[in-house]
């Protein structure tokens, strides 16, 4: 069944509203927010917005601060945002652009401009959505590749260093899998790994990032969770890989444990801090959660 496209509106002003839900209403199905922070709850629910059409001026949170938490958000990052607003200076508008948005229109409202540049976003929208997916993904497992986690992890530590909000990684290895291969073959090597990427799936949250890191190794980052709440997450995970048997074969793996902080200069430093607890927890014996310790 074809379903017309979501537009999310967003105006503390009800006349704007009107204004523009009239002009788009045959074609579009609209929600409408009167404040920032209705327009962030909205998109994050179902059906979920193609396109939010987003004022500048609105008390307690204004559209720039909107437009940032969006941007800067997994669930929300992928939604064009378009800024409607009164103010037609450049410098806000290059500030409006700056933060993310796709485009920038001045009222008063032109309501051919409006459906133009609507259609122009809509499809540039569905096009992208297309060439994300194929790009991102690793095509074995479904989850998100390493290319893609390398751009999301720049935003995440940016994001979590600017809001003062923890971050943290699991780094996560099945035990010898080389083992796997060898004994029943890479075809089953890879139906584990399609299970073992499931598992970790179903069991991250909305806001987490779980991708595959290369081999038979996996990682996940966890957005607003600190270090001791990580390893409760890592430890549980041990325990359903370990009771899961994926096609009726005993497999375990390892896990090492990391909270970003102000002492890693790169991301790439907090990647390998994550690495050196794995390291530590197959020293160990396999098996094991072990979270780093920055000695």
């Amino acid at each position: 069944m074809n379903q017309k496209p979501v537009v999310l509106i967003v105006d503390d002003a009800t006349l704007n509203l009107q204004a523009l839900a009239h002009i788009l209403k045959n074609d579009y199905t609209i929600k409408i927010a009167h404040s920032g922070e209705k327009a962030i709850e909205l998109a994050k629910q179902d059906p979920f917005p193609e396109v939010i059409l987003l004022d500048v001026e609105m008390p307690h949170m204004d559209g720039y601060a909107v437009c940032e938490y969006l941007q800067n958000t997994n669930e929300t990052s992928s939604i064009p945002v378009i800024f409607v607003t009164g103010k037609d200076s450049r410098e806000e508008e290059e500030r409006g652009l700056s933060l993310g948005a796709v485009d920038y229109i001045t009222k008063p409202l032109h309501p051919s401009i409006i459906k133009a540049r609507l259609r122009t976003h809509i499809t540039l929208k569905h096009q992208h959505d297309l060439l994300k997916t194929v790009a991102m993904r690793d095509q074995l497992t479904g989850l998100y590749n390493r290319h893609y986690l390398t751009d999301i992890l720049i935003r995440k530590v940016t994001y979590a260093i600017r809001h003062e909000e923890p971050l943290s990684a699991i780094l996560i290895d099945i035990d010898y899998f080389k083992s796997i291969n060898d004994t029943y073959g890479h075809l089953v090597g890879d139906d584990v790994l399609r299970e073992i990427a499931g598992l970790i799936e179903r069991n991250a949250r909305s806001e987490d990032v779980a991708a595959r890191f290369g081999g038979e190794e996996f990682i996940l980052l966890l957005h607003g969770c600190d270090g001791d709440n990580a390893v409760k997450k890592g430890e549980f995970l041990r325990q359903e890989i370990e009771g899961h048997y994926p096609v009726g074969i005993d497999v375990t793996a390892s896990f090492g444990v990391v909270q970003f902080d102000e002492t890693m200069e790169t991301c790439t430093h907090f990647l390998d801090c994550a690495d050196q607890a794995l390291y530590q927890a197959k020293k160990e014996g396999r098996n094991k959660v072990i979270a780093y310790k920055n000695h």
